[in-house]
């Protein structure tokens, strides 16, 4: 890492890796199979990481190998359309319907950035609601009270970024109906969007309550705002199609990524066809992206979904709440303060004994014992994130027996992270 620190802020290339959030120094990772990783070392571990969520299928997944291999001997890249952009569009369009129309961006950032400038666009106003402790990527409106990396720093908003347009920025706990509720009241004539992880996974893990994701949907309706859901993480983990099903709530526009490139680079936006229709050419929104649609991750897209049936996502989703209970039954027996949750293949933990409904109580949980567990976790061969505010995540992988043995595992780890 020492050389990597001369040629990377931080020694790293995205802030989370660096363990800034546990302390010591990151691993160096040289390949993966399944549901494991090795290091530099060689050291051996089972991961719940997962390339922070792309991996539905595990590490090196044949079926995902054997298309990049077909993919690739025709070509890497090509900058003009092919049929495999339909394919894969065709197959988010069948689990997703109200995403009637979409655009393939190369990152989560790309997609999210463009979603608001669409909403921008159609609405004719230029501010936005968000919630404190959800990361919608680095683009500066996103960076006011923002999770992942920034929460694990500490960071209230990032500089850089002017403060004409972090004004433009609204924010409201998580869960909390009547503070959106009173951003409205306040500026509901300039409001463009709400943008809302449905399920908060940069915050560490976070589910709506009941009634939250159904009175933004009202909310935004009332007011003339769209309701966009970013299912980066969600989609095609919280359910087969995403959150909007698993919630029954439907966005004005989604935002996806991770799943839908099967490890590859990719991501995309897309919703309403009305609104989708005002992005460039078609209209006079621009966007656009020399590697956009790429055949490569594309490839890998296609061979992701088709491998994540139904069938396959129940069972992982069994298996993430095994883990989860497990995790509750050994935080009970050694008296340990514990909340655990899980949907679909999305799980989280605090060091807490209250449910977590907010960044707020998150950031209230034991985060020294988490660091602590955290590293007894990796000594003992179980990579969980680096950072108390991030979700984990489970893959098609993660057989009964890595089950049982990062239940073992974890068991000694917290042993030795009480002390």
């Amino acid at each position: 890492m020492s050389r990597a620190r001369e040629l990377f802020p931080g020694g790293v290339n995205s802030p989370v890796r660096a363990f800034g959030g546990v302390g010591g120094e990151p691993f160096v990772a040289v390949r993966g199979e399944g549901a494991r990783i090795w290091d530099a070392d060689d050291n051996e571990y089972i991961d719940y990481v997962l390339s922070w969520g792309p991996l539905v299928l595990g590490h090196a997944a044949p079926v995902v190998l054997d298309a990049l291999r077909d993919a690739m001997v025709r070509g890497t890249s090509f900058g003009i359309p092919t049929g495999l952009e339909i394919t894969l569009a065709d197959m988010i369009r069948a689990r997703m319907p109200h995403v009637e129309m979409l655009r393939f961006v190369s990152s989560g950032t790309e997609a999210t950035m463009s979603a608001l400038r669409v909403a921008r666009a159609a609405t004719g106003r230029d501010m936005f609601i968000k919630f404190d402790g959800c990361y919608h990527g680095h683009a500066d409106s996103f960076l006011v009270k923002a999770g992942s990396g920034v929460a694990t720093l500490g960071l209230p908003n990032s500089p850089g970024v002017p403060d004409a347009l972090a004004a433009l920025t609204l924010t409201a706990p998580f869960n909390d109906i009547e503070a959106t509720d009173s951003l409205f009241r306040a500026h509901g004539e300039r409001v463009a969007a709400i943008f809302v992880e449905p399920v908060v996974g940069n915050a560490g893990f976070i589910p709506p309550d009941a009634a939250f994701l159904p009175a933004l949907r009202r909310l935004a309706s009332a007011h003339g705002a769209l309701l966009i859901f970013d299912e980066v993480m969600t989609g095609f983990r919280v359910a087969p199609g995403g959150a909007a099903e698993y919630y029954g709530v439907i966005p004005d526009l989604t935002t996806l990524g991770k799943v839908i490139g099967g490890g590859l680079p990719v991501a995309a936006y897309g919703g309403r066809r009305d609104l989708m229709n005002s992005v460039s050419p078609s209209g006079p929104v621009y966007q656009a992206g020399t590697l956009s649609g790429n055949p490569l991750a594309m490839a890998a897209g296609i061979a992701t979904l088709s491998a994540l049936t139904p069938d396959v996502h129940r069972c992982i989703a069994a298996r993430t709440r095994v883990l989860v209970e497990g995790l509750r039954a050994i935080a009970a027996r050694r008296g340990v303060p514990f909340t655990a949750d899980s949907i679909g293949s999305m799980f989280g933990l605090f060091f807490r004994a209250e449910p977590v409904r907010s960044y707020a109580d998150a950031r209230g949980a034991d985060l020294a014992l988490f660091r602590r567990f955290f590293h007894a976790s990796l000594d003992r061969g179980v990579y969980l994130a680096p950072s108390a505010f991030e979700a984990g995540f489970m893959s098609a992988a993660h057989g009964d027996s890595e089950i049982a043995i990062t239940l073992q595992r974890l068991d000694e780890a917290l042993g030795a992270a009480r002390g």
